[in-house]
């Protein structure tokens, strides 16, 4: 960093010294951030309890690639390079700006190692990331004037339509920008050297040709309105951060820092309270706004409001009463309210349900990690779903739609109320001799069906179809039969925690009873619960997992396809794919056929694949919605040009199967699950 000849520390005005001003403005500046800050973290330290400080370092390698390599980003292409280059251009400016404000009271300052060869490529690489970011929010401004994305648009009901003060933000970049080019310029053309020594088309460079023999005291004057400027809009721009839907500016990377490093579990009903303590709980659920824990008011503050979870939330696209956007900047606009920054905070918060949401917006949520998955500061959606619904079950409000169900799985351990004797019928139809464990039989590998394929008629389809290929496959395989119960997975998340925790006890010494050393599903909510709702169960696979492995060894043999016509499309389930990342298992099963042709449903498959309207419970609820989420995922498939659907779920069977039927492509369209479709393939 180059000496500066008009050192603001020494700069005197129609003979009045200025110093003074520039030790004001920064102390003025900090003062009003510390105080705006401390009145900001008081929500979080009356929030509930969140224990996010261990595994060091996957949080360090979460910052590294989320918020330093901005790895969400290039999703959204034009919007993601424009912010990068922003969010470069302040780190790589953050240094020149420190030593700006310093220069105000300390002539001559330069920052500790940026002297010498290092500060002169350090100057032209400032000169060139301002000139970039300027740039860069010049273009942003005129797209979210002019040419605003339809994700940016904010219904009247739901809140106030955030461009102006992002008009206002990019403009106070451009200043800060445009204020450090002149006050460099101005002292490049002050040397008198011309701008062959700046770099060419930069902000200094301009300016500096432009100023070109002006005389020094005028540059000088210059210089000094140049500082004064960047001084004063630094520290407003600093104190106006945490004010709006800008401070994630500040609170992004701790937001990444503390963001989940597991995905598919849920939050317990309150961290450091046992399941065995649920019983001396006096309330359940988030009822309050201070009932989220400190990490989801950290959410509230780091939202964006770049829409990038609505948009690809499915509930959203097919219009039901819910956009996770709004979860996060209705509970933020409600926490500005709550907490004032020059006021008191304001009385007991009113229960959140009917007061800033609607019981329909929380009841929409599929629960399929869309909107967690896009987000690019690691905002979280489902444990707030869930801790939401737990009040509201807590409070007795449940969907009627839902409330038969849920009284036949605390009956009967399933949804549809059917005997719990009944159970293992499907076997009668498979074909092979299927072990189970109420005949005393035993299993190196435990086949946990779940509720949808042993009572289910096309769901037992699927179970017939999966022990059919572990056969095959010389899988030792057994069942629990009438002592198994619902997973319960759906139960949690629908916020009845009580009945999971019930269900859960019920399996665990089922399971553990069974002696087996492995299990295996073909539901990927089973699979999600076990793996990651239950305690010291044995290693759990998906039976797509078991068929790639299976076929990668040489122990199933598959035919050609009779009609190789067809084209196949994958339909990757929510909590197969984004919750347990098994992607590649499924489709190298597929593939593993000979003569299948296979496409992907491109932009809305793998961790972007779009939800089939909810397994579980949800095949009960009752929503409002405009065209049913099936019926999107159908056309999709149309769209990549897929005539057959294979997905690998019994509620992603029955919801795409109903959808073909509502979209009108019955005899045009077909799907099939992924264990039925290896199985008519077997080589015997």
């Amino acid at each position: 960093m180059v000496h500066e000849p008009f050192s603001p520390a020494t700069a005197v005005l129609k003979g009045m010294p200025l110093d003074w001003l520039f030790v004001l403005i920064p102390i003025i500046g900090l003062a009003c951030f510390a105080w705006i800050m401390g009145r900001r973290i008081v929500p979080l330290l009356h929030a509930a309890p969140d224990p996010r400080f261990g595994q060091i370092p996957l949080r360090i390698m979460l910052v590294l690639k989320l918020w330093l390599a901005q790895w969400r980003q290039p999703r959204y292409m034009l919007a993601g390079v424009l912010h990068i280059v922003v969010f470069f251009g302040f780190l790589i400016l953050a240094a020149r700006s420190t030593q700006m404000v310093v220069l105000g009271f300390v002539d001559g300052f330069t920052l500790p190692g940026f002297s010498g060869a290092l500060g002169s490529i350090y100057n032209v690489v400032k000169d060139v990331a301002a000139t970039a970011v300027l740039v860069a929010v010049v273009i942003l401004a005129i797209r979210r004037a002019f040419f605003k994305p339809a994700r940016y648009a904010v219904p009247e009901k739901l809140g106030k339509d955030h461009t102006p003060e992002a008009l206002l933000v990019l403009g106070l970049i451009a200043t800060l920008m445009i204020s450090e080019g002149v006050f460099e310029g101005s002292l490049a053309a002050a040397k008198g050297e011309g701008a062959a020594h700046l770099v060419p088309l930069t902000l200094p460079w301009g300016f500096e040709l432009l100023m070109a023999g002006t005389p020094v005291p005028t540059l000088s004057r210059i210089n000094l309105v140049a500082y004064t400027i960047h001084d004063l809009t630094f520290f407003f721009f600093l104190c106006l951060l945490p004010l709006g839907k800008h401070f994630h500016v500040i609170t992004s990377l701790f937001n990444v820092y503390f963001m989940r490093v597991k995905t598919g579990n849920v939050k317990p009903v309150v961290h450091g309270v046992s399941d065995a303590q649920l019983d001396d709980l006096k309330s359940f659920g988030v009822k309050k706004i201070e009932d989220f824990t400190w990490k989801h008011i950290l959410d509230f503050y780091s939202c964006v409001d770049c829409g990038r979870c609505s948009d690809h939330c499915p509930a959203n696209a097919v219009k039901r009463p819910l956009s996770p956007r709004f979860i996060s900047i209705k509970a933020r606009d409600y926490l500005y309210d709550r907490y004032p920054i020059f006021d008191e905070i304001k009385a007991e918060s009113p229960n959140l349900i009917g007061g800033i949401y609607s019981e329909d917006e929380i009841w929409s949520c599929t629960t399929c990690g869309a909107c967690e998955e896009e987000c690019p500061v690691g905002i979280e959606y489902i444990d707030k779903m869930v801790d939401l619904r737990r009040g509201m079950v807590d409070d007795g409000l449940v969907p009627q739609s839902l409330q038969k169900p849920m009284s036949a799985l605390e009956k009967r351990g399933n949804p549809w109320g059917k005997l719990e004797k009944k159970r293992g019928e499907w076997t009668a139809g498979a074909g092979v001799d299927v072990k189970s464990v109420e005949n005393g039989d035993t299993a190196e590998t435990l086949y946990f069906v779940d509720s949808a394929s042993s009572y289910d008629d096309r769901g037992q389809k699927i179970a017939q179809a999966t022990a059919r290929v572990l056969a095959k496959g010389g899988i030792d395989f057994a069942i629990i039969g009438k002592d198994e119960k619902d997973s319960g997975h759906d139960v949690r998340r629908f916020g009845e925690e009580m009945l999971f925790q019930s269900l859960k006890e019920q399996n665990t010494e089922a399971i553990k009873a069974s002696e087996a050393k492995k299990i295996v599903v073909n539901d990927p909510h089973a699979l999600n619960a076990l793996r990651n709702d239950y305690a010291d169960m044995p290693p759990v696979q998906h039976v797509s997992e078991v068929i790639a492995l299976l076929v990668e060894n040489g122990k199933l043999k598959l035919n050609p396809l009779a009609d190789a016509t067809k084209t196949y499309t994958f339909h990757d389930p929510c909590y197969l794919g984004r919750h347990n990342d098994t992607y590649d298992a499924p489709r190298n099963a597929i593939d593993s056929i000979p003569g299948l042709k296979r496409v992907e449903m491109e932009g809305h498959c793998r961790d972007r694949s779009f939800c089939c309207g909810g397994g579980g419970l949800m095949l009960f609820y009752e929503p409002d919605e405009e065209q049913r989420m099936g019926v999107v995922r159908v056309n999709q498939a149309k769209e990549a040009g897929a005539d057959v659907i294979v997905t690998a779920c019994p509620f992603c069977m029955t919801n795409i199967e109903d959808a073909i039927k509502v979209a009108g492509l019955e005899g045009k369209m077909e799907v099939i699950d992924l264990v039925e479709l290896v199985d008519g393939q077997l080589q015997h």
